[in-house]
């Protein structure tokens, strides 16, 4: 017996999902919608086109439509939300009316804790809600309770991710491979990690430093940047004395983007320029996207997670690196991959009942080891050390 699932917004991360959901995870069908019928149609033929088969089914749906949506998520084990961040609330409620266990691809820590609050409903319901399960937050979430679980007692926990492409165009030497608005609000937002055992927030676009990964990706800059590590502080803090992610990026595009964010064009409060009202950050949407937007270059994704503690009593340390290509068989993006069939490994162990019923954050809810087995499941090679320290 299969799984019913469902994909609601038929984009880049969400066709990656269904495709994921289909081939890894028993599923009888896919549910894929989007309030373009069209855009639903392309993404169920592409996934049935790539696997030889007819599971992944198109639905036009205005995820807003709260009628609409719960008889559309009636009788779904396990659905993804992968539709801008500030829907997921009202999804959630509907996932609790009809039954169907959800985890979403996240973005904004004060509403995932919204979505938290609504656990003893899903517990009632008998599902599982697990938001923020993208990139980061979400599979870099789970690598970082991995390393802390290849430690016999952990101290200090650090992470650094990013995307990009393989062969950087100037002037800024990146590839959106997601929303726009997803990379400033990230660039914009002040992070909050765990510094000395306690919450704290620590400037965005700050903290400069360089970090070399395997090659052929090599030296990297990496700085401050909002929500990576969402609830993660509140639920390590008391365990942990330091917990924190930083983005990584080709040495100089730190210095562009800072003056961007120095000048104000991250805002979203109106100026006026002549007699016009301009919200700052949808110019620099306007004029940035073009620039860094190549439908068919090749990215890379990248994540290191260092974390130090003891073994045995005696000081060590657990590296781990992941590094993803683009991939050529099926034409999805690392970043897709990454994003994506994370999200469908989530989704797959809700609907196994894999995971604990309720809401609750990724840090708590996906089994690491299972997690990471299922990535080496899908040829996502993971490097791991434990080495003891002086």
């Amino acid at each position: 017996m299969g799984y019913h699932y469902a994909v609601l917004g038929a984009g880049r991360q969400g066709t990656a999902c269904a495709y994921d959901m289909i081939k890894f995870g028993e599923a009888d069908g896919v549910l894929l919608a989007d309030q373009s019928l069209a855009a639903a149609r392309a993404s169920a033929a592409r996934v049935n086109e790539l696997l030889n088969t007819g599971k992944a089914r198109p639905l036009q749906l205005d995820v807003t439509d709260h009628d609409a949506l719960v008889a559309a998520l009636t009788g779904v084990d396990a659905f993804l939300s992968a539709v801008p961040y500030y829907l997921n609330l009202d999804i959630t409620r509907a996932a609790v009316e009809a039954g169907a266990s959800m985890c979403d691809l996240g973005g904004n820590t004060d509403l995932v804790r919204e979505q938290l609050a609504l656990d003893a409903g899903a517990r009632t319901a008998g599902i599982s809600i697990v938001p923020d399960c993208g990139q980061v937050p979400g599979l870099g979430t789970t690598l970082m309770v991995y390393a802390m679980s290849l430690l016999d007692e952990a101290e200090e926990v650090f992470m650094w991710d990013g995307g990009l492409p393989q062969d950087p165009r100037p002037p800024f030497d990146y590839l959106l491979t997601f929303n726009v608005a997803g990379l400033t609000n990230e660039y914009a937002e002040s992070p909050v990690f765990l510094r000395d055992g306690l919450p704290t927030l620590v400037p965005t676009m700050d903290e400069l430093e360089e970090i070399e990964f395997p090659p052929p990706v090599g030296r990297l800059e990496a700085f401050t940047t909002g929500g990576g590590v969402s609830t993660m502080p509140w639920t390590f803090e008391g365990q942990l004395k330091t917990l924190q992610n930083k983005t990584v990026r080709y040495p100089g595009h730190f210095a562009q983007l800072r003056a961007f964010y120095d000048l104000g064009l991250w805002r979203t409060e109106p100026v006026r320029v002549g007699d016009q009202e301009v919200v700052p950050r949808d110019l620099f949407h306007t004029l940035f996207e073009p620039l860094v937007t190549y439908p068919h270059d090749r990215d890379v994704v990248v994540i290191r997670v260092l974390a130090t503690g003891r073994v045995d009593g005696k000081p060590a340390e657990a590296v781990l690196d992941l590094v993803d290509f683009y991939d050529e068989a099926t034409g999805f993006t690392a970043m897709e991959r990454i994003t994506g069939w994370d999200a469908a490994i989530v989704a797959a162990m809700m609907a196994r009942g894999q995971t604990p019923r309720g809401a609750a954050p990724v840090e708590v809810a996906v089994p690491p080891e299972l997690f990471v087995r299922e990535l080496g499941k899908r040829g996502i090679e993971l490097g791991t050390k434990v080495m003891m320290l002086p």
